[in-house]
């Protein structure tokens, strides 16, 4: 069983991913807080007492749900939202906030340039552009396989889906991605 101290530990470990995660999905701050807070107090009450190691599948499935939910309510009422938005860059003061696609043109080795920098902000902003593209599924399993790092039984088991239908959704988001960047002058 997992003790309080334990719970805030892990909800403060996953506060600002997750914010990041609902923003990219509402494109609306406001309701990515107000998601991301019924996410945990869900987590909360009722998977608290839960050993801690299945707390951050569980978070992910209850956070995937509740943005689910957002989308079929926006739906019924025929509003639009615009499922993605660009990610907020890193705040350098902020130690826990890594960014998942920090594979991008530098090494430790060799510190990133101006030019890297430039450079790495514009693949950036075309790699979130090419994310809004992709159907809503393929964006889910993209992110959760390779910016949230699940492997893909976890994925699965958060998308509620199976094993081999998270790999096609996955196949295709890169291939999308792929043919998105190449038309907008990134070899890969």
């Amino acid at each position: 069983m997992g003790s309080r101290a334990a719970l805030s530990d892990f909800l403060a470990g996953v506060e600002q991913r997750a914010y990041r995660q609902a923003r990219f999905a509402t494109q609306d701050e406001t309701q990515a807080l107000d998601l991301v807070q019924d996410a945990m107090l869900r987590l909360t009450e009722s998977y608290a007492e839960r050993p801690p190691e299945e707390w951050p599948l569980l978070f992910q499935r209850i956070l995937q749900n509740i943005i689910r939910d957002h989308y079929r309510r926006q739906k019924v009422r025929n509003l639009w939202v615009s499922l993605f938005s660009s990610f907020r860059s890193k705040n350098p003061d902020d130690d826990n906030d890594t960014d998942p696609l920090d594979w991008l043109p530098h090494t430790a080795d060799s510190p990133a340039t101006p030019e890297d920098e430039s450079t790495q902000a514009r693949t950036m902003a075309l790699i979130e552009a090419g994310l809004a593209q992709l159907p809503p599924r393929q964006r889910e399993a993209f992110i959760l396989r390779y910016w949230e790092e699940l492997d893909t039984a976890e994925t699965a088991q958060v998308m509620g889906c199976s094993e081999g239908s998270v790999k096609t959704h996955c196949s295709r988001a890169c291939a999308s991605l792929s043919a998105w960047l190449t038309r907008h002058g990134v070899s890969l």
